[in-house]
């Protein structure tokens, strides 16, 4: 199809370009969209040749864009990791279970190598923790053992492990990390928190060589394909997954388009010097903002907050704890900046997000610069004053609005209490403040599932039935938006993608029915098609 002409019509077409938000038919011509409008009027400018495609009564929306993820980690989860997500996502209930999965998984791996679970939620098991050393040693003490916790902030090893790190009852707790200690011998307990104190542990290609990579792409590329995305994101690419990607064989398609963002500490050095990254520049991967962090993660009351947690596990830091001195940040920012680079920054607390605003704004004073577009990522309770701030200094933020399905329940009753849980990622706040906003997974933290990310942010629903915020609810275009041309505007490809609008990619996706017509119950709503650069790359075959 992508040589010719197509007419995609009978159907419903979300454009998502507001200067024509519905129309009957699209032209396609090769990869591009040559028009868009009624379809009387484009059939009367159509090649004879020209390919009809029948929507069925169906409704199109341009391709889901994804604002913030680790493409292909879910991949990896898939072929090389041992899954240990409990509900609602997965069945894990407890650390027995887990551990019986990595047991098995061990008795299947050679002695010496890795076995590594992922997805494991110490507040959603049994006991509410996370597995010990002495635990993990009963799976095996002929293998590395190493178990991360769901939000990739922290996770449990074997003495195998440990004694690889060299941590020992004498190691010092690494700045913004710790290690987890026995309170009776003061012993390593197994527990390394913090992606200082993890290190390349914490990385999404960890353990992963180019043989395993791209089985993994490919992989992650069906499952996101099979959602109706076609632009995906690896929201923390060190300089090994950097190489991975630039293996791509030269004018190769690999199926899907994906935005690379570099660890910022990477630059200058990436980008100058006699060690600079000789990118191919190819048309599918491109090279996107730089990536730093501030805090850690609400689950493990890491992410770093103004008022304490509601209820704290650690009461010696109830707020919380930053990763990144804010010396060191101001530093980093300004590099960034100067250099002329976009900065998307992981802020889940609003303390850490008073840094990185601090940060810019003393950034753009030294160095002024127009359309920046620097974004806040998960921003998961931005109060009204930081929403004003962010207007001002034109600064974006991203949603991780599946937490309040996913975790919603235990922001409303342990992380941050009823009032504060009502208010996480306020999408509504954003719209009120002329914030421009999207709304992600963060992948594999939760499953690239773009229909029921708009559902969480439309209808705020914990995974327990509570509503959670009503009046941070958002409409349905809004969240399509926040999920299509929005994304694209956040890293500056609102030109080629995000709208179906000429002269763009021909991305499309093709719903089962029309979301705006059904926004109590969008989950019911599916991806029967998906077609990308003007060739059909997913079909529901039960459809």
């Amino acid at each position: 199809m992508s040589s010719l002409q197509a007419l995609y019509h009978n159907g419903t077409v979300l454009t998502m370009d507001d200067h024509l938000p519905i129309a009957s038919a699209v032209v396609t011509d090769g990869e591009r969209i040559l028009a868009v409008g009624e379809e009387a009027a484009l059939r009367a400018a159509l090649k004879p040749d020209a390919e009809e495609v029948d929507l069925n009564g169906r409704t199109m929306i341009p391709a889901f864009i994804d604002p913030h993820g680790h493409f292909p980690d879910p991949g990896f989860i898939q072929l090389f990791r041992v899954d240990l997500a409990p509900p609602p996502r997965g069945d894990c209930l407890d650390i027995q279970t887990a551990l019986k999965r990595l047991a098995k998984r061990a008795a299947a791996t050679p002695k010496g190598e890795w076995v590594m679970g992922v997805l494991f939620d110490n507040t959603a098991v049994a006991e509410k923790r996370m597995p010990t050393r002495a635990e993990l040693d009963g799976v095996s003490i002929e293998h590395h053992v190493w178990v991360i916790h769901a939000s990739g902030h922290n996770g449990a090893a074997n003495s195998v492990v440990l004694n690889m790190l060299g941590v020992c009852k004498e190691t010092p707790d690494p700045a913004g990390g710790r290690f987890g200690r026995d309170l009776q011998t003061g012993e390593p307990n197994g527990l390394i928190e913090g992606l200082s104190a993890m290190g390349v542990m914490s990385d999404t290609d960890f353990l992963i060589d180019r043989e395993r990579f791209w089985p993994g792409f490919n992989a992650c590329r069906d499952e996101y394909l099979s959602q109706g995305v076609t632009y995906a994101q690896n929201a923390w690419s060190t300089r090994k997954m950097l190489e991975h990607f630039n293996s791509l064989a030269e004018g190769e398609d690999p199926g899907i388009d994906i935005l690379l963002l570099p660890i910022g500490e990477l630059e200058p050095d990436l980008s100058t010097g006699p060690e600079a990254l000789q990118w191919r520049n190819n048309r599918y991967f491109t090279l996107g903002p730089r990536k730093l962090f501030t805090d850690g993660a609400f689950q493990l009351q890491t992410a770093y907050l103004s008022e304490p947690y509601y209820k704290p596990f650690n009461p010696d830091s109830p707020y919380g704890m930053t990763y990144t001195e804010r010396e060191e940040l101001f530093n980093q920012v300004r590099k960034l900046h100067r250099m002329g680079l976009q900065i998307h920054c992981h802020c889940n607390g609003d303390a850490g997000t008073d840094n990185l605003l601090d940060a810019i704004e003393a950034a753009l004073e030294d160095f002024p610069r127009q359309d920046h577009r620097h974004t806040v990522i998960h921003g998961q309770v931005l109060r009204e004053d930081q929403m004003a701030r962010m207007a001002r200094l034109g600064v974006s933020v991203s949603f991780f609005t599946a937490h309040i399905h996913y975790w919603g329940d235990r922001h409303h009753d342990t992380f941050l209490g009823p009032d504060r849980a009502a208010r996480i990622s306020p999408a509504a706040s954003a719209e009120r403040h002329g914030v421009r906003f999207t709304i992600h997974n963060d992948a594999s933290v939760t499953p690239t599932r773009p229909l029921h990310l708009i559902q969480c942010a439309v209808n705020r629903r914990t995974a327990s039935g509570r509503t959670l915020g009503e009046e941070e609810r958002i409409s349905v275009r809004s969240a399509l938006k926040a999920h299509t041309i929005d994304a694209a505007w956040q890293v500056f490809q609102e030109e080629e993608r995000g709208s179906i609008s000429a002269g763009k990619l021909a991305d499309f996706a093709v719903l089962s029915r029309n979301p705006l017509e059904h926004p109590g119950n969008l989950d019911a709503c599916s991806v029967v098609q998906t077609i990308r650069r003007g060739n059909s790359v997913f079909e529901d075959a039960g459809i």
